[in-house]
C-alpha cells in the first residue's frame, strides 16, 4: 500500500515586484491554514515516512507547520526542485522514482498542478484550495505503479471544512 498526501502551499503575501516569487512568505490566513490542516491531520494520525516540498517559501513554511504538528523534524523536510510549480506529470516522476521506498509520501507545492495530479486519480477532485490536502492510498507495491491504479481509499480536506 502507497498513500500520498498531495498538499498545495497556505495562502502567500500577494506578489511584490521587489521580492521574486520563489521568496513569497505565507502571509497571517496562511499561517492560520497550515496550523489548523497540521493539526487536523496530526489528529489522524497522519505521519509520512517522507516529506517533499517545493524550495519555494510559502510551500516550505508550509511543510514545516505541517510537520511540526505532526511530529516531524524540519530537518525531515526534503526540498526538491522539481516540485516548484511542477506540472501533473513531472510531480508523477518525482513519485515514481521513489520506486518501492516509503509507504506514506506527502508533496507539498502549487497549483495549477497538484490539483491536475489530484483530479487525475479522483475526477470530482476539481480544485485545491490553499493549504488543501488530498489523501490517496493506493494498493500498489511501488510507486512505479500508482500511474494507471485507482486510489482504493480517498480523503479530501480543507480549512474552510472546519
Amino acid at each position: 500500500m502507497k498513500t500520498l498526501y498531495l498538499v498545495r502551499h497556505a495562502k502567500a503575501s500577494p506578489g511584490n515586484p521587489a521580492l521574486p516569487d520563489r521568496e513569497r512568505p505565507l502571509d497571517e490566513r496562511g499561517l492560520r491554514e497550515a496550523a489548523t490542516m497540521g493539526q487536523r491531520l496530526a489528529q489522524r494520525g497522519v505521519r509520512p515516512d517522507a516529506v517533499l516540498s517545493s524550495p519555494a517559501a510559502r510551500a516550505l513554511a508550509t511543510a514545516q507547520q505541517l510537520a511540526q504538528a505532526m511530529g516531524i523534524a524540519h530537518e525531515d523536510i526534503v526540498p526538491d526542485e522539481r516540485l516548484y510549480n511542477a506540472a501533473p506529470d513531472a510531480l508523477l516522476g518525482v513519485l515514481q522514482a521513489l520506486g518501492q521506498g516509503p509507504g506514506r509520501v506527502m508533496l507539498v507545492g502549487h497549483n495549477p498542478g497538484l490539483t491536475e495530479l489530484a483530479n487525475y486519480f479522483v475526477r470530482e477532485i476539481t480544485n485545491m484550495p490553499t493549504c488543501a490536502v488530498a489523501e490517496l492510498a493506493f494498493d500498489v507495491p511501488t510507486w512505479a505503479d500508482i500511474e494507471m491504479a485507482n486510489p482504493a481509499q480517498t480523503v479530501f480536506d480543507e480549512p474552510a471544512k472546519g
